[in-house]
């Protein structure tokens, strides 16, 4: 059973900005589960489309791995077919976590753990890639280069997920927003650590509309661009090369 999120209980002089420390690396899967509707669903069905379009003899990239969640749903998803999946994080923290994670678990195919930048790595005879919830936290600047790098290293027919909080027109950001911090009240965070951490996040996790992320998507070379799950603001979309 993974640790209680309580990150933001104690009231804050001053609220840095959001990190993937030691802190929130101990509660992580506490802290995701009880922050994005759906979060289970969205990795359970990764494993799915891996099971469709993991091609043998290439590799599967999961990128802004974190604790190695959805490496984990495409390593099971793709059985024995002969693949091998890289998890990439720029956090020392949950590297050192994943690799615990992923030593324990029952799967076949080889897991490359690595700490670094997933603007900065290769990306080479792919045939599916996942950024979950991960692109938010990229400068806007670099997301297409680095979605243009991941198009041109998958083989044609390979898949990039792509799970996003989204932005909306005003009117149904105010709907979506109030439902969402509903849903996160419900799941028992306090209003106080609601407000603290929507201030750690500020100017750290930049939402985009699905218009701009399905209009990048394009022009960085993806065939077909579909979003396949909403949950209050967050989605996720399959694009096809």
């Amino acid at each position: 059973m993974s640790n209680r999120d309580r990150v933001f209980t104690r009231q804050q002089e001053q609220i840095a900005a959001f990190a993937f420390d030691d802190a929130v690396a101990r509660v992580f899967p506490d802290m995701i589960q009880r922050s994005v509707p759906g979060y289970s669903m969205v990795v359970s069905m990764i494993g799915l489309i891996a099971e469709r379009y993991a091609q043998s003899g290439t590799q599967l990239y999961d990128l802004g791995s974190s604790l190695g969640a959805t490496a984990i749903a495409m390593r099971h998803g793709i059985g024995e077919r002969d693949c091998r999946i890289v998890a990439i994080d720029n956090s020392e923290a949950m590297v050192s976590r994943c690799r615990q994670v992923i030593a324990n678990d029952n799967g076949l195919a080889t897991v490359d753990v690595i700490c670094g930048d997933i603007r900065e790595i290769a990306i080479e005879n792919a045939s599916m890639a996942a950024l979950n919830f991960t692109l938010q936290f990229v400068p806007v600047d670099d997301r297409l280069p680095l979605l243009k790098k991941i198009c041109d290293g998958l083989c044609p027919g390979g898949a990039l997920v792509l799970s996003e909080k989204l932005a909306f027109p005003d009117a149904h950001q105010d709907i979506l927003d109030t439902l969402y911090y509903d849903y996160k009240r419900a799941n028992g965070y306090s209003e106080l650590e609601v407000s603290q951490k929507r201030t750690a996040l500020e100017n750290v996790l930049i939402p985009e509309t699905l218009s701009e992320h399905r209009a990048r998507l394009l022009e960085a070379g993806f065939t077909h661009v579909v979003p396949w799950y909403q949950g209050f603001n967050f989605c996720s979309l399959l694009a096809v090369r």
